[in-house]
Order: C-alpha cells, then sequence, then structure tokens
C-alpha cells in the first residue's frame, strides 16, 4: 500500500534538549496507526509537526506528498484533526460549534451523523460553557470529521470519556477507516490501540523504540504469557527460576505467577506432575500491549514544551 504520511528522521528541540531525536515511520493509505509512549515522550510534537503546527528542526515530513509547513493549505484540505485540548466561547451552542467548522471547508460532510454517534445529538442547544468535560471531549472530535478529511489525526481520543462511550467512539473510528480515511493515532489506552491499531510505533525519550502490530509487539514481550497459581505444597525456588523462557517470577501470600512463553507453561505443568503438586485455582493469559509498553518504555520523560 502507498505511503500517505511519511516521516524520516524527524527532530525537533526546545531549549536545547531534543524532544524528537530521529523519529521514522509511514502511514499506510486507510490503515489506524498508533503513537505510544510515555509523558513527554515527544508524542504530540511529532504529531503536531505532521499536521504543521510546528516546524521540524530536522528531517522529512510529507502528507499526501505534501509538506505540512510550506505546503499548509494544501495539508489543511486533506487533513482533520483533533487537538489534545481544545477550547470554544463559553456561548456558543453545540449545533453553532458544528455549524462554524463546516463552514470552514468547500464540501463538508453532514455534521448529524458523527454528532449522533458521540451522543452530542441531545445535547444541541447546549452551551460549551455547560458542557461536562467527556462532552468537550466528544465535540473536539467532530471537526476532526466535518471537513471529509482522506487523513485525521485524532490525539487523546477518548479521554474523559465513559465506557460505553469510549466503546461509541471506537466504534466510529473503525467506521471512518471503513469510509478509506487513514487514521493516525495518539493515545494513552493499551486496550484503545490494541483494540483499533493496525500498526503501533511505540516512542521513548525522542526515537522509536519499536514498531509492529499490536500483536507482535506483545509476542516480543519479555513475558508473552502469565500463569499464576497457588502450590498445594512448597515448590523449590531453584527449580522455578530454572524454568526455560523464564522473565520474571513473583511470590505472594502463597501465589506463584510467572511470566514468560507457553514453553515456560508447558514446563511448569511437568514440574507440577513430578513432584505431584496440584496448581489451584490455574490461571494461564496471554501478555497485553501494557506489558509490551511497560518494556520498551522508562517511565515518564520531562513535560514537552509547549
Amino acid at each position: 500500500m502507498p505511503s500517505v504520511i511519511e516521516v524520516t528522521d524527524l527532530r525537533k528541540s526546545y531549549g536545547g534538549r531534543a524532544v524528537v531525536d530521529g523519529v521514522s515511520f509511514a502511514v499506510e493509505e486507510g490503515e489506524i496507526f498508533g503513537i505510544l509512549g510515555p509523558n513527554g515522550a515527544g508524542r504530540t510534537t511529532t504529531v503536531e509537526c505532521v499536521e504543521g503546527l510546528r516546524v521540524p528542526d530536522g528531517g522529512r515530513v510529507r502528507v499526501a506528498g505534501h509538506d505540512p509547513v510550506a505546503d499548509h493549505d494544501e495539508v489543511a484540505r486533506i487533513l482533520g484533526a483533533q487537538l489534545q485540548q481544545s477550547e470554544l466561547q463559553a456561548r456558543l451552542t453545540v449545533w453553532e460549534a458544528l455549524e462554524l467548522y463546516a463552514a470552514f471547508y468547500p464540501d463538508p460532510a453532514d455534521w448529524r451523523a458523527p454528532a449522533e454517534r458521540l451522543g452530542l445529538a441531545p445535547k444541541l442547544d447546549t452551551r460549551f460553557g455547560k458542557l461536562s468535560g467527556g462532552q468537550r471531549q466528544r465535540l473536539s472530535i467532530a471537526p476532526a470529521l466535518i471537513g471529509s478529511p482522506r487523513v485525521v489525526v485524532l490525539d487523546e481520543l477518548t479521554t474523559g470519556l465513559d465506557p460505553r462511550a469510549r466503546r461509541d467512539t471506537w466504534q466510529l473510528i473503525e467506521d471512518v477507516r471503513a469510509g478509506g480515511v487513514t487514521v493516525l493515532l495518539v493515545t494513552h489506552f493499551m486496550e484503545e490501540a490494541q483494540r483499533l491499531c493496525d500498526r503501533v510505533a511505540v516512542i521513548d525519550k525522542g526515537r522509536v523504540a519499536a514498531l509492529d502490530t499490536p500483536a507482535g509487539l506483545v509476542q516480543r514481550s519479555a513475558g508473552a504469557t502469565v500463569v499464576s497459581f497457588t502450590p498445594s505444597a512448597p515448590l523449590d525456588e531453584r527449580d522455578l527460576y530454572g524454568l526455560p523462557a523464564l522473565a520474571s517470577v513473583v511470590q505472594r501470600d502463597g501465589r506463584i505467577t510467572l511470566t514468560g512463553t507457553d514453553e515456560t507453561v508447558d514446563a511448569v505443568v511437568s514440574l507440577l506432575a513430578r513432584h505431584h503438586i496440584t496448581a489451584r485455582q490455574l490461571r494461564v493469559t496471554d501478555a497485553t500491549l501494557d506489558d509490551a509498553f511497560l518494556d520498551l518504555t522508562e517511565g515518564p520523560a520531562e513535560e514537552e514544551a509547549v
């Protein structure tokens, strides 16, 4: 598939500190591409360079072949953006805001469908100043879709939404992609990335720490499988720590939790059988994107400059 977004060796510094330090990735036409990373890792600065809101210090950014800074008008016609934070005049009603956004585009989409999907239909006559935080968040998504974009950038898509609203919004984004729109998604929610994204770039300390499918990142995790149980008799620690492909061992209140691979699970079962020990409340689960994320990152960095 052709790449609609190309980021090559992107660099951006503030006050002599490199916030984005050689980031490269490409987003294919029609995919949902996720960007993950700790606070201050350079995620937001990266997408703001893609949107043309910040000027890179070095490297190359292209959106459908256009430079977001030099060709800002062309990029604005094909790229819709939901900003991480946005404010409107307090007395503006929801429908007035949506009509205003639609007026910015020569061929806007009908805003009523996304407004209904985002749960805003009952609030059309409500002033922005009276909306809850979650309602404001939902309203911030609509402008990204109204311009019938070819590419949409969503930054912290479902922050502040309750679980039902979050899942409804996920379905909306899947429908948007099904309509041929490419989605660049910046998120803190691992479940969101695992549900929506075709591929994910994990950015840590201004660099791409990993780029793969969510399943691929999980498979590369130090512990792709987690097994926990309460043994009917004590186990020798040397036997536990000698298990193949073992990533970690935690013993708490008589319960043992091991992370490793399927090979580790097979070895545990054999170990228990040899010693005639019963595994009570045995539970085997796959690792999640959370586990992979923690393996790949070093924790929060300093806040990004504004």
